[in-house]
Order: structure tokens, then sequence, then C-alpha cells
């Protein structure tokens, strides 16, 4: 298994932190049983474009696409009677503005089974925005090995690319302005499963901050 090892153990899951920051102003835009709603009609989506799964390969991009792409996996089980292989997929040495943003701690890559070449590989994400992360992750995938086809699913697509990148699946599309945020909690990671739409902090800067959903950045 091709890995790239973090700060975390391996297999270990993440804390749930009890006091994640929320945008100014947040009001739900999905909650837990949307959100698992939204899973499931991408998992058989996925299942029909693919032509049954087989060759199928998740790999969810940190944080929480990760976990993301593992809730799409146990659904693709329930779907095929089959396990889908499920990893990660660590873009930070590939992103445009390393040179912009404070150091960052190396999520972890993790690819079963050793390769990707001739697989169908899912990317997972939790919002797409202007498509930097993804092409950062392309150029991540590009240095592993040579997929047969690489997909692209995404929670919430709120517009705004930079890039001409598309998402195959999408959760929901979400009309935002460039002075809104959208965060996304998990249980995994923040307790409690929501989409919320909020208002960016004044004087923050379009692609500032850390890599969370609290800055536009996909």
């Amino acid at each position: 298994m091709v890995e790239n090892h973090s700060a975390a153990p391996p297999g270990a899951a993440a804390a749930p932190r009890s006091a994640t920051p929320v945008p100014s102003g947040a009001r739900p835009v999905l909650e837990g049983p949307d959100i698992a709603r939204v899973l499931t009609r991408i998992a058989h989506e996925i299942v029909e474009r693919a032509k049954g799964a087989e060759d199928v390969l998740l790999l969810g991009i940190p944080t929480r696409g990760v976990f993301l792409a593992r809730r799409l996996a146990a659904k693709l089980a329930e779907i095929t009677g089959r396990e889908v292989p499920v990893g990660s997929l660590d873009t930070t040495m590939y992103r445009d503005d390393l040179r912009l943003r404070p150091p960052r701690t190396l999520a972890r890559t993790e690819i079963p089974g050793d390769s990707v070449d001739g697989l169908l590989v899912v990317l997972v994400d939790d919002v797409l925005f202007s498509g930097r992360t993804i092409r950062a992750a392309l150029d991540a995938l590009g240095d592993i090995g040579r997929p047969r086809a690489v997909q692209l699913a995404v929670l919430v697509d709120r517009g705004h690319r930079e890039l001409p990148i598309r998402a195959d699946y999408v959760g929901k599309n979400l009309p935002t302005s460039l002075r809104e945020t959208v965060k996304v909690l998990l249980a995994e990671e923040d307790g409690r499963d929501s989409v919320l739409l909020g208002q960016k902090e004044p004087g923050t800067e379009p692609g500032a901050g850390p890599r969370q959903e609290t800055a536009p950045r996909v």
C-alpha cells in the first residue's frame, strides 16, 4: 500500500472537535439526513455510470473528503454487495499557493493495492470552488500512476470556478457570492453533520487561511 505518513497513526479516526468555528451568521443548507440522502444518490450514480463499479477506487481529499469517501464506499458496498477500495490523496505539496500560505502539516496519502493503474478513480471532496485543489489532486495522482479515468464527486459545488474543472457527481449546487463562505461539518471531525452558509469575516481575502471550508479554496 502506498502511504505518505502524517502525524496521525495508521487507521486512526479523527476525534470529533466540539468547538469547530462556523461562519458568521451561518444558516444550514444541508443537515445530517440531507447529507445521507445525497450520498446515497451519488453512490447509485457511480454504480450506473461505472457499470457496476467493479474497478472503482475512491480517493478522498483530506480532511473531510476522506470521511465522505469512506461513507460512499459503505453505500457502494450496500448497493453492489462487494467492498469498494477507498483511500486518501493529500494535495498539500502540489498546491499553487504554497508560498502564499503558512506552512501546514502534511496529511495522509493512502493508495489501496499500491496502484491506480487501469482503475476508475473517483476523487471525493467536500466543497468545489475555484478548482485549484482538484488541479493539485490531479497532479498528485499523475505522480502515482495512470488511472483508466478520473472522476470527481463533491458534496457541494458553490461555483466561481477559476479553472476548467467540473464535478461528475454533485450533492448540492449552491449558488454563492464571493462574500459568503461554506462550511461543511461532519460527525467524524466536528461531532455533527451539516453544511452551513455564512458571511466571510471582514478583511478575509479569497484563498486566505487554512485549507478549510471557512475560506474559499477548492
